[in-house]
């Protein structure tokens, strides 16, 4: 007997109305379509304006769609397994969209915790924002934005005038300079006023009464202090005994750092800024309301903070507003996330739609003949389209439910990863839901149009053309549109990779990303032309290694190069965009530290832990014996205003703060232009040789700047240097940094020393920072001491995970359905092998060999794809080649390896049941 294969041999009895043979006699169980001459016209014709659909009877409407939703019915019945792919994938992709929208919205309402000022009702400060105003090529002014890295001070005038306004019944001061205390453990010095801010009450003795006593945080009273007793701390300069007073404890609304207070005048002697403050800490009178009491302190404020040199605004903080005044850049960290995620959160949408589009329309083409058989019968066009659109409208919302389902605790997760202690991130109750429902939308709404779009060529043909159609050939290469297409986004990604030179750190990851995603879908649409290529270099080796089962895999591959290209589509998208995120970081980090390393001068570095070490430190070094040299290095950053393409941009810019006096014997930044001798006073800067290029200044000429404070500054460029790098792109002196940074501490103290024989320098500088309390350290000095990239952040480090681990572990999964969806359309094929003799060995080593070709393609593809942002990036910007370790990229191509044959080798021993692992042929 003849044997049938497909979904038509194996349901004869449920083809639609107009079939004959056993189709005939099941017609009673079928839904009647239409009859006669309107049976046989397309049912896109028409006759005047008038459409066909228009001019049938509404009864012949509604068979019509009672046979479009028996096809769909008994569709998924048929092609579970496929549709089981599908769902998986598409699934996970309203997953991971759900999810980033769950983390977006949670950044979007997070606000920095209130701890410090949990008793005070309302906060005045100083606005740590800055704007920069400028008209674009032929448009409006547009203004940019940007948050202050170092705190903003106000004029200690503010404070009577705050005191004086309506409602308030206290106005304090605040200040805070870092302490570390004899064990080195860290705190914050206060004043004692201030202690009515968090609340802080004394739990023992009293109030300190002059600049010898203290009162401590009960948390550093633990080791057992009591009043009266003596402790020794370190804030502002040498270590000192102090006497303490009493110990506080706090109260039930606050659940600040621990803190050490002294007397006000001792420490705004410490704070080093005596007519500026921090902030001050408002305490209201009875019954006076929040808007009340804002009101009443903005009528009495003046404009600006009246800091000489500064534009800041005056704020009036309540509510949660009043942890702003406490973590001062916790927003600008927001900011720099949410762009972050923005960007690879465009790279996911991108992903997830390659992803859907992929999958369903896979699944839809590997039906490719068994619809053009029923178009060849008689189904209508019509009917087909809406089957479809029912099937995959069926199989999206089962999708969108899981990954709804699946978006909740993937968003936590993430959510758990970018929660810091100066911005946790709020869990609303309305977030959950409302990140649910956006992946499940997106599947939802792009399921039903994507399946039908990827049947409209089979779906529009006529009958007879059908007929041929369903036993045609697969076509060896793509529409003439598809092909414009694919070579339009491979010259526009090469075109975007140069955007990556622009960014720098994890931002020129993301932005390498987008130009890498550009020619991922380009190898997607010019894929069959790719396969060609590929089997042109690999089918002549593959037949020689693998004798008749690679002779199998190699004509299997040349006749279904469509398939081939799905294939190694997803392994391309997982090894460009891992590592493209993965390669950025490292390069710039390797590149910076060599120029660091190259610059560096000074054998030894000491450092004085979380709180620093204060300007007399790097005085004391000096003095030790075997010392030729010492310098220290404060850290801080400045905001440029530029343009890009017309637009008005605010940059942060770290930068170092270096002392001249014996810079020459610990640092070389490799001067071109100019003298770093005369890199003294608060009216100097050295620059960057790419910086000053794009400034256009050199040695004489001024640039503009703000600060890390925000105050404008326009110094005169004494030198111009070419290890901006690592060093950055601009260098100053320590004293003109100093009065504009949170905490003027040196972060190190580079030092050179003479290398006398019988001598221990390092002995000599412990001995000499031996007033200085514990926590010291000296070491060897290394490249890291001076690179002007600091280590990577908790939150650069989530922003890692999340790019690499939860997006590259998607794109596995995608990895995985795609190639499980094909090894199950290919039930037929194996049933067909078998049948003819092939060996279950010979199938599995096709099976192998097959995987093999599909993943080495995909890695090679993959590689090339990410090398071309990544070489644009590298070599503009780092002056060098991409650089990624090995053990990651091995990593990389393991996952890749395993994801494909979990793909393909475990669908495969079961898609064809005995016929493919068995001992029978059938």
């Amino acid at each position: 007997m003849r044997r049938r294969t497909g979904a038509a041999a194996q349901e004869p009895s449920e083809v639609p109305d107009g079939r004959t043979g056993a189709a005939a006699r099941e017609s009673s169980e079928v839904p009647t379509g239409r009859t006669g001459a309107a049976a046989r016209k397309p049912s896109g014709a028409r006759t005047g304006r008038v459409s066909t659909a228009a001019r049938e009877p509404l009864g012949v409407r509604q068979g019509s769609r009672r046979a479009s939703a028996f096809l769909a019915r008994r569709s998924l019945a048929t092609h579970r397994r496929a549709w089981a792919a599908v769902i998986v994938a598409t699934g996970a992709a309203a997953a991971l969209v759900g999810a980033f929208a769950f983390v977006v919205g949670s950044l979007l309402v997070a606000a920095p915790p209130v701890q410090r000022y949990a008793g005070a009702d309302a906060v005045v400060a100083a606005d740590q924002k800055v704007s920069y105003t400028a008209k674009p090529w032929g448009s409006e002014p547009r203004t940019a934005t940007a948050y202050l890295p170092e705190r903003a001070r106000l004029d200690r005038s503010v404070l009577a005038a705050v005191a004086g306004a309506d409602g308030v019944a206290k106005a304090v001061a605040d200040d805070s300079v870092p302490v570390s205390t004899g064990n080195g453990h860290p705190a914050v010095g206060r004043s004692w006023p201030s202690a009515v801010l968090t609340p802080y009450e004394l739990a023992e003795g009293r109030a300190p009464r002059d600049a010898t006593e203290v009162v401590l945080d009960g948390a550093l009273a633990a080791g057992g202090q009591a009043p009266g007793e003596r402790v020794v701390l370190r804030a502002g300069g040498a270590a000192r005994t102090y006497t303490v007073s009493g110990i506080a404890r706090t109260g039930a609304g606050g659940d600040a750092p621990p803190a050490v207070f002294f007397t006000e005048p001792r420490l705004t002697a410490l704070a080093g800024h005596p007519g500026r403050i921090d902030a001050i800490g408002v305490v209201a009178e009875p019954g006076v309301s929040r808007d009340a009491l804002r009101d009443a302190i903005g009528a009495v404020l003046p404009e600006r903070s009246g800091v000489p040199g500064s534009d800041r605004g005056v704020r009036v903080l309540t509510g949660v507003e009043r942890g702003e005044a406490e973590h001062v850049d916790a927003l600008g960290g927001r900011g720099d996330q949410l762009a972050l995620l923005g960007s690879i959160g465009g790279t996911v949408l991108m992903v997830a739609l390659l992803v859907i589009a992929s999958t369903l329309s896979q699944a839809i083409h590997q039906r490719s003949g068994e619809l053009a058989l029923l178009r060849a019968v008689g189904a209508s066009p019509r009917q087909l389209r809406s089957a479809i659109g029912r099937e995959a409208g069926r199989v999206s919302a089962a999708a969108a439910l899981l990954g709804g389902i699946g978006a909740v605790p993937l968003g936590l997760a993430m959510r758990s990863l970018l929660t810091t202690d100066a911005l946790p991130l709020p869990l609303p109750w309305w977030l959950p839901p409302a990140a649910a429902l956006t992946g499940g939308l997106l599947v939802a709404l792009l399921a039903r149009p994507v399946a039908m779009l990827a049947a409209r060529s089979i779906t529009r043909l006529r009958p007879a053309a059908a007929l041929g159609a369903a036993t045609a050939d697969e076509p060896s290469e793509p529409g003439r549109f598809r092909t414009v297409a694919g070579a339009v986004l491979a010259l526009a990604g090469i075109s975007s990779a140069g955007v990556a030179t622009t960014q720098s750190g994890q931002a020129a990851g993301a932005a390498a990303s987008g130009a890498a995603l550009s020619l991922v879908i380009a190898v997607a649409l010019l894929g069959p032309r790719i396969s060609r290529i590929v089997l042109g270099v690999l089918g002549r080796p593959l037949r020689r290694v693998g004798g008749v089962s690679g002779f199998l895999a190699e004509r299997a591959a040349s006749a279904h190069t469509r398939r081939l290209a799905t294939a190694f589509t997803p392994i391309v998208l997982v090894v460009a965009f891992v590592c493209v995120q993965l390669a950025s970081g490292p390069t710039m980090e390797r590149a910076s530290g060599h120029q660091a390393s190259a610059a560096l001068r000074a054998d030894l570095v000491a450092t004085g832990g979380g709180a620093g070490l204060p300007a007399g430190a790097a005085r004391a070094v000096r003095e030790a014996p075997g010392v030729t040299a010492a310098t220290g290095v404060l850290r801080s950053a400045v905001v440029l205003a530029d343009r890009q393409a017309g637009e008005p941009v605010l940059t942060r810019l770290p930068v170092l703060g270096v002392e001249a006096r014996g810079l020459s014997g610990t640092l070389d930044p490799g001067v071109t232009a100019g003298d770093l001798d005369r890199l003294t006073g608060r009216d100097a800067v050295a620059v960057g040789a790419d910086r000053a290029k794009s400034l256009d200044v050199g040695p004489g000429d001024r640039v503009a700047l703000r600060l890390g404070d925000g105050t404008r500054v326009e110094p005169r460029v004494v030198a111009v240097y070419e290890h901006e790098l690592g060093l950055g792109e601009f260098l100053f002196p320590r004293e003109a940094l100093a009065g504009h940074v949170s905490a003027a501490r040196d972060q190190a103290v580079l030092i050179r020393t003479g290398g006398a024989s019988g001598a221990d320098p390092a002995a000599a500088v412990r001995r000499a920072l031996a007033p200085y309390g514990g926590g010291v350290a000296v070491r060897a000095a290394t490249g890291d001491d001076v690179a002007i990239a600091p280590p990577v952040s908790d939150g650069d480090n989530a922003v890692i995970v999340i790019g690499v681990g939860v997006i590259g572990g998607f794109a596995l999964l995608a990895v995985v359905s795609t190639l499980a969806l094909i090894t199950v359309g290919r039930r037929g094929e194996f049933r067909l092998l078998r049948m003819v003799g092939t060996g279950r060995r010979q199938l599995r080593r096709m099976l192998v060999l097959e995987t093999g070709l599909v993943t080495f393609a995909g890695l090679v593809i993959g590689t090339a794809v990410a090398a071309v942002p990544l070489t644009a990036f590298a070599v503009s910007v780092a002056g060098t080649t991409p650089y990624l370790p090995p053990v990651h990229y091995a990593v990389i191509a393991g996952a890749v390896a395993l994801a494909a044959a979990a793909g393909t080798l475990v669908p495969g021993a079961s898609a064809g049941g005995r016929f493919v692992l068995g001992r029978r042929a059938g």
